[in-house]
């Protein structure tokens, strides 16, 4: 009896679902200080942190990998159990971090999540076929699954750190922070890459030997030495500082060889890519091209401390990075192989709200560094300015499919 295909779409849409869920989590966050909600205000962190790190973006990272490498393969049956494992660890997270934080059953639900992302990553190696062994957009693919099982040692050490050092040691910050890190500026960033890279090849666009060793090995030494800048909040020897910006430096080395490519391969874009997703790359570039200017900076004693002092620098960074370079990028990869149908008001609205509240998060660091005094309703902007990227995620998801496909 033949096994059925997998709707990968059905899967988009579950993903874009928690989206939608996180950002939920997240206007209640912000509402939290406008109105009185009766919840427990660090319990609903966890829970939104978890839903959009592991619900949405996961889900939309390992589809993506599923159908550029997978769903031609007889391999339906295993990947649909990884993925009905997934939902199960997914929606205990859901149902115990907003009620109890990091306790017993949340714990468990995330631990086992663990798990299924160990599964999925042996599944991905085990069944890629032979045919794409040699492209380069596989070999960061398979980079970004050994960041995505490195990054799992921040959470396993935190229950040692916990029930030895506390969570007041700086042992414990560094566990989350390296567990962040991997998963941010490894796992994600090199999937995007893959899939990238991928849509060039489809073209007969290949990187040469000389331009990928220089990308590859750059991105890749970069994402291991600025790690150390998020140990900067330790205040360290001078010899970490140097390391977490000789790893910016080799990143903006690495996207400046991509871009001289990328001219030099004198790719047609609008031949690839509708005029809408060139837009959205352009932008995808510009926040990845300041991501990394930022990375430099911190690694400055001045901007260093600035970040560590006025906690409002690293939130906005980590939102631009997620909200703008990972999800705009998800956005764009998603809608171009037809897993999605992105409503170009939704997304320019979702754009909107991004911009709003990274310009809204960086004014409060800047005013609490320079100790002067917000406008009044600030609270309620912000709160609104989130409520902006629910609707629009909501408009996403509720937009139709479509019926071509694209290669």
């Amino acid at each position: 009896m033949a096994v059925p295909t997998i709707n990968l779409k059905t899967h988009t849409k579950l993903a874009l679902g928690y989206f939608v869920l996180a950002a939920l989590l997240g206007c209640v966050l912000r509402f939290f200080r406008v109105f009185e909600i009766p919840v427990t205000y660090k319990f609903i962190v966890h829970a939104h942190s978890h839903i959009a790190l592991l619900g949405w973006v996961y889900l939309a990272l390992t589809t993506l990998l599923y159908r550029l490498y997978l769903s031609n393969e007889k391999v339906h049956k295993t990947y649909r159990r990884i993925f009905g494992f997934t939902q199960i660890t997914l929606l205990g997270m859901l149902f115990t971090f907003p009620f109890q934080g990091y306790a017993v059953f949340s714990i468990i639900f995330s631990t086992l999540f663990l798990f299924a992302s160990y599964w999925f990553s042996w599944f991905f190696f085990k069944h890629v076929p032979l045919e794409y062994s040699k492209t380069p957009s596989l070999k960061f693919a398979k980079s970004a699954i050994i960041y995505l099982l490195l990054s799992s040692i921040g959470p396993w050490a935190l229950g040692a750190i916990m029930n030895t050092l506390g969570a007041t040691s700086i042992w414990y910050r560094l566990a989350i922070y390296f567990y962040l890190h991997f998963l941010y500026n490894g796992w994600m960033i090199m999937v995007l890459m893959a899939v990238f890279l991928h849509i060039l090849e489809k073209q007969r666009h290949i990187l040469p030997q000389r331009s990928f060793n220089r990308i590859f090995l750059g991105l890749n030494l970069g994402i291991v030495f600025t790690f150390f800048l998020s140990t900067l909040f330790t205040q360290p020897s001078a010899t970490y500082y140097i390391l977490g910006g000789f790893g910016a430096v080799l990143q903006l080395w690495a996207f400046y060889n991509l871009i001289a490519f990328l001219r030099g391969a004198k790719v047609n874009k609008s031949r690839i890519f509708s005029s809408f997703h060139q837009n959205i790359l352009k932008i995808v570039a510009t926040l990845w091209a300041i991501k990394m200017v930022l990375q430099l900076l911190s690694s400055v004693p001045y901007f260093s401390n600035l970040a560590v002092t006025y906690l409002d620098f690293t939130i906005g960074y980590l939102h631009w990075t997620f909200l703008g370079v990972v999800t705009l990028s998800l956005f764009l990869f998603l809608d171009y192989f037809n897993l999605l149908n992105l409503n170009k008001k939704m997304f320019w609205l979702y754009f909107s709200g991004f911009i709003l509240t990274e310009a809204l998060i960086f004014y409060k660091a800047i005013v609490s560094w320079q100790e002067t005094s917000l406008f009044s309703e600030y609270i309620v902007v912000l709160a609104i300015a989130s409520l902006v990227i629910l609707v629009a995620v909501l408009g996403v998801l509720s937009s139709g499919n479509r019926l071509k496909a694209k290669f």
